[in-house]
């Protein structure tokens, strides 16, 4: 899942990338309203984390402007709202503008992170957030793995990989296509990191006869599983 947080709390927003970040997901961050109208314009966000109180254009009206899109491209974005506003009038507006979810700060990181859990689960209802390729089973929701019915430990971005691979099955991908899918804005992720990841992913999910196939110069595929 790719995440927006527009934060311009900067220890906040940091806190914030950092465990959802350890939970598998690529988190973009930006403190500036109009960066984040921009950025979910050019790019398809899983899900967007807003702070009201922004500098020049709030997040009123940064929620206003991404539910004034395309329906197709912004509709389905689920909007967890986030604000120091404890008032019910400004609930109220979040709420009729689009938002999906409010929280007041202070407020508990587990509870914000099961919230962006709920979102995702819904959001994902309709297209089924369970991916099976042969014994290999994947909640993208719930952020779990299963391999012949055991659970699969795998790191974060190791996760991430597998995720982008199993969403083009039989098509090569390239380490920049990986990168760009799986890496935030800033992160400074390299093809050789992703040799690395994709070599720690082989070594678990080969003995169950599940194959990521290096095509040289162009990047990896992981192939239609065909049984042992």
């Amino acid at each position: 899942m790719r995440l927006l947080i527009v934060e311009d709390d900067a220890p906040l927003a940091s806190g914030l990338r950092r465990i959802l970040e350890a939970e598998g997901h690529a988190v973009d961050v930006t403190s500036r309203g109009e960066q984040a109208v921009l950025a979910a314009a050019q790019e398809r966000f899983d899900l967007v984390i807003l702070d009201i109180g922004l500098p020049q254009m709030d997040g009123f009206e940064v929620l206003r402007r991404l539910r004034a899109g395309s329906p197709e491209k912004n509709g389905p974005m689920p909007v967890l709202v986030l604000t120091a506003r404890d008032a019910v009038d400004d609930r109220v507006r979040g709420l009729d503008l689009g938002a999906d979810d409010y929280m007041v700060k202070p407020f508990a990181m587990p509870e914000l992170t099961a919230r962006v859990r709920a979102l995702l689960r819904r959001s994902q209802a309709h297209g089924g957030p369970r991916i099976v390729h042969g014994p290999l089973a994947l909640d993208t929701v719930a952020r779990r793995a299963f391999l012949k019915n055991e659970p699969l430990e795998r790191a974060a971005r190791e996760w991430a990989v597998l995720e982008v691979l199993l969403g083009k099955v039989e098509k090569i991908v390239s380490k920049e296509a990986i990168i760009q899918a799986v890496a935030g804005w800033g992160d400074d992720l390299s093809p050789n990191a992703i040799e690395v990841y994709v070599s720690r992913l082989r070594s678990k999910l080969e003995p169950a006869g599940i194959k990521i196939r290096t095509v040289r110069g162009f990047g990896y595929m992981l192939e239609e599983f065909k049984g042992s």
